[in-house]
């Protein structure tokens, strides 16, 4: 099931804070070590920062986008009732548009 991310922000750490359509919402955990290749540029926090949501999902300048559904089941796995909160350090899908 696809889920629009309505809203992101970029935390310390290399964390984001999103929340969802239906309103779920928690914290996603980036690993530095596997932002290689297209993801490079987001080892730098302040390039990290620029966040913003692109048609429900969280993207970066240069057509770097992550996946929601992902960062959905990662942010309800690690939940609990109540509480919705998560960690992706892996798992994560990378959407690169055709023309790349």
């Amino acid at each position: 099931m696809y889920r629009d991310v309505v809203e992101v922000n970029a935390e310390p750490g290399h964390r984001l804070f999103v929340r969802f359509a239906d309103g779920t919402s928690g914290e996603v955990q980036l690993n530095l070590s596997e932002l290689n290749g297209v993801l490079a540029p987001m080892r730098d926090p302040s390039f990290f920062e620029r966040v913003f949501v692109d048609h429900g999902v969280a993207a970066w300048p240069g057509d770097i986008d992550l996946a929601p559904d992902a960062m959905y089941r990662q942010v309800v796995k690690r939940g609990s009732p109540g509480v919705t909160s998560g960690c992706l350090v892996a798992g994560f899908v990378v959407l690169i548009p055709a023309s790349h």
